[in-house]
Parts: C-alpha cells; structure tokens; sequence
C-alpha cells in the first residue's frame, strides 16, 4: 500500500492519472496545464473505423498521447509497456507497486465493476492508477471519482484485456526520473503549436477543423440515406463520443479554454486570455449541438432543428476553430 498517494478528482480520466502521478512525484501541474502542454484537443470522423457497426468520432488526441507529450515536453522519463500475457501483465504491476510505485492503466469500462450498470460500455480508453494492495485487493484511484475504490486480482486483469477498438493489452505506465526544475513556457508553445498543426494542417480532410466539415456533409444525407431509425443512432454515436466518453467534445474545448487562461500568465501573453474566451463560445455551441441532437434522437425535436441545422452548426465550429488555431500560431515562431 503507497500510503503518500493522493486521490484527486478530474474532469478527464488520462489528464486525472497523469496529475495524480505527478504529484506523487512532487510535480504540480494543473489539469487544463497538463492537457494543453499534452496536445490533447483534436477532432476526427473515421467512417472505416466502428462500433456496434457505426463510424466513431474523437475530439481528443488517440490514448496515450497525453501521457507522452506531455512528459516528453517536460523532459520527464517515463516506463511504458503492454503485454500479450495477462499473467506477465499482472506480475509487472505488482512488482512496480511492491517497490512504492503507482501505476497508470489504460482499461476497458464495460467490465468495471465499481461502475453503475447504466455507465458501463464498450470503450476500451478509460485510465486509472494502481496505488497499492491491501488485503487482497488491488487499491484504485479512478480520477472520476470522488474516493478511491478496489478490483480483485481477476476484475482488474478483465479490465486490462477488454476486447475491440483501442484494445488495452494490458498497456501501464509511469514515470521513471523527474527532472528537479521546470521551464513551463517551452513545453506551453511547443504544446500549442502540435495543437496548432493537429487542428489545420494536416492534409487530410477527416481529421482537425476539416474533420467537422467531413462529417457535417454526411450528416445531411443520413436521413435519407440511412432512414429515420439508423440515423438517429449514428447521430446517437455522434454525440456519445462527444458527450459522454472521456470528457466530450465541448468539455476537452473548455479544459483547453483554461489552458489558455494559464498559458496567458506563464507566457506574458494577455491577448491569449481573448482566445480563451473564443475557445469557451466554441465549447457553449457544441453544447448546444448535443442538446439539439438528443432531443432528435428522442423524437422531441423542434420543427426548426433538424440534420441540416445539426450540420450548420458544425460548419460553424469548424470555421471558429481554424479562426483560433491560426491565431495561436503565432507562439511558434
């Protein structure tokens, strides 16, 4: 049992582990600082890639990315691993908590048992720190919860070889040797900018401010394409991944708001707190774009709302977002 871990409450699950290990380790870092530094906030339609049959979307960076950059940019090492054996996978992580090491793992949702039955589902990217053993019984600090919990030796090897899309294999990690002092404002534009390319200049038409278009053009078909009922659940996927899985589209645009908060004092930058704000209207109108579609999906729709306007208003987003993004550019020179 590590008896110094601390538990804290996160908004999104890997920024949450990736905190909380950190200040095991004497590092403070604000969740908003470790997601902007980490380049988490992305946008991505991949209509070759699905779940229960439906093309999957992303508003953040792939699993494990934030934990990477993020170290990388702070010049913190870091041990990662996965493991085709569960039993391997089980021994390793015993072995880093017996020497007075929480870990990170990445796990699947559908099998957590601490979980209500209503929040569980098929998505195979949620985190968590392993902090020690106490009877038994592996000690878990979920960063969304309010207290720790526990999972058996089987419930936690379940978990850590969830099957389908960004499968876990048993994947955990940690830091290994933490330099004594930081220069924050080096990590916070290298951040920015990977944010910058990611959001306007890859040349692929799925992914960053582009990738709202994509999507937005199908989405006018669908009705008519799909039919009412298949439509509904495409959108219904939509704006689950958008809403509900890890913090959501609009929560990962307010995350990165706050960033941008800190990032105007640590940089002297006092123009970046405008951008902040542009950031938060962008996050208040997905917001309103999940509103308008769950009431769709329910069939209470307003007669003013429908896919069209749904697909407006993330040409909206798109044309918002290039505007900040182009703007941020500028740290990087």
């Amino acid at each position: 049992m590590i008896e110094n871990f601390e538990h804290n409450q996160s908004a999104h699950c890997e920024n949450g582990v990736i905190s909380n290990l950190l200040k095991f380790h004497g590092v403070h870092l604000s969740e908003p600082m470790i997601f902007g530094i980490g380049s988490g906030l992305f946008m991505g339609f991949f209509p070759f890639l699905k779940l229960n049959g439906i093309p999957i979307a992303t508003f953040r960076t792939s699993p494990g990315m934030i934990f990477q950059r993020a170290t990388k940019q702070l010049g913190i090492k870091i041990r990662k691993a996965k493991y085709r054996n569960p039993k391997k996978a089980m021994d390793a992580l015993d072995k880093a908590i017996d020497t007075g090491i929480p870990v990170g793992l990445q796990v699947g949702v559908y099998h957590l048992t601490y979980f209500p039955r209503a929040l569980r589902f098929h998505f195979n990217a949620h985190n968590i720190v392993v902090f020690g053993k106490k009877n038994g019984m592996y000690q878990i600090s979920d960063p969304v919860l309010e207290n720790t919990t526990e999972l058996t030796y089987n419930e936690l090897a379940t978990v850590r070889y969830s099957k389908g899309p960004f499968a876990p294999n048993g994947k955990m990690y940690y830091p290994t040797d933490i330099p004594s002092e930081f220069d924050l404002a080096p990590a916070i534009r290298k951040g920015i900018s990977k944010t910058c390319r990611d959001m306007v200049d890859i040349p692929v038409r799925m992914l960053g401010t582009t990738g709202y278009k994509f999507v937005a053009k199908r989405m006018r078909t669908w009705p008519e394409k799909l039919g009412e009922k298949q439509a509904s659940m495409w959108l219904g996927q939509f704006i689950r991944m958008m809403e509900e899985i890890g913090t959501g589209g609009a929560g990962f645009r307010f995350i990165f708001s706050a960033f941008l908060q800190e990032a105007s004092k640590e940089l002297n930058e006092p123009w970046l707190m405008d951008v902040s704000a542009e950031m938060t209207e962008n996050g208040d109108r997905l917001r309103e774009f999940a509103l308008h579609s769950s009431r769709i999906c329910k069939n209470r729709a307003t007669q003013d709302v429908g896919y069209n306007e749904l697909a407006d208003i993330l040409v909206e987003v798109a044309d918002r977002e290039k505007e900040i993004f182009t703007k941020l550019k500028k740290l990087g020179k």
